[in-house]
């Protein structure tokens, strides 16, 4: 047995010494997206780290990830249906409302620069974690769109209050092929803000709130997150 760990464990090694590639990369001279979305007086008045991390530039094979835990989690009736029947788009939204577990997030880019590819991931206390995919695509008639799965999409607006980030849904769609569809807003779940609150030492809360104008408060979920980068 021994033997046979020096045989497959050493050359492994030996692959992996030279291995360096950074995992985070700085920002990119040339356009940040986010900021030009933003206009400049506000993305100056935002705290220096969350400039930070939105200014910096994933660039392909890399990943930017951030780690954390769940404080808050409302979820009205409404709100679980609503969550229950996005499983069908890839469950972009919390399918239960546990605190106290593990949440993390990984970022990493498209070849092109167009596209940010976002993984969150949400513990639970029985059974696997909740996983989301979503693409954050600069594009569109806002500059900023959100793609799930079956070809739904949430137009964005950036916005900031105080010292808080906020991407605004403008309006849903559904894109199929070429033909992209504007949902009424009749048939739209609600309002969804997604906050990003600098909480200083390499902290930033995360809250994603959906208001329905009918219904109310749908969802509210907040989380902690620290900086926990790799590379240089």
């Amino acid at each position: 047995m021994e033997a046979a760990v020096q045989w497959w464990g050493e050359p492994i090694r030996r692959r992996c010494r030279d291995w360096h590639r950074p995992l985070a990369l700085a920002a990119a001279a040339g356009d940040a997206p986010f900021r030009r979305l933003l206009g400049e007086a506000r993305w100056q008045a935002l705290p220096e780290a969350t400039r930070r991390r939105f200014a910096r530039h994933v660039g392909p094979g890399a990943c930017v990830s951030y780690v954390g835990e769940v404080t808050e989690c409302r979820t009205s009736r409404m709100g679980r249906l609503l969550a229950q029947a996005g499983r069908l788009a890839g469950a972009p939204l919390p399918l239960g409302h546990e605190t106290g577990v593990a949440a993390s997030v990984s970022v990493t880019g498209d070849a092109e620069g167009c596209a940010q590819y976002w993984t969150r991931q949400y513990s639970r206390a029985h059974g696997f974690p909740q996983v989301v995919h979503s693409a954050k695509r600069f594009a569109g008639p806002t500059g900023l769109e959100e793609y799930l799965g079956l070809g739904l999409g949430i137009a964005l607006r950036l916005d900031a209050v105080d010292d808080t980030l906020l991407f605004v849904s403008d309006h849903y769609f559904v894109k199929l092929g070429g033909f992209r569809f504007r949902l009424p807003d009749w048939l739209a779940p609600g309002r969804m803000v997604v906050g990003h609150v600098e909480l200083g030492e390499g902290r930033f809360a995360f809250t994603l709130d959906l208001v329905h104008p009918l219904f109310g408060e749908l969802i509210h979920q907040l989380a902690v997150f620290a900086d926990c980068e790799m590379g240089a």
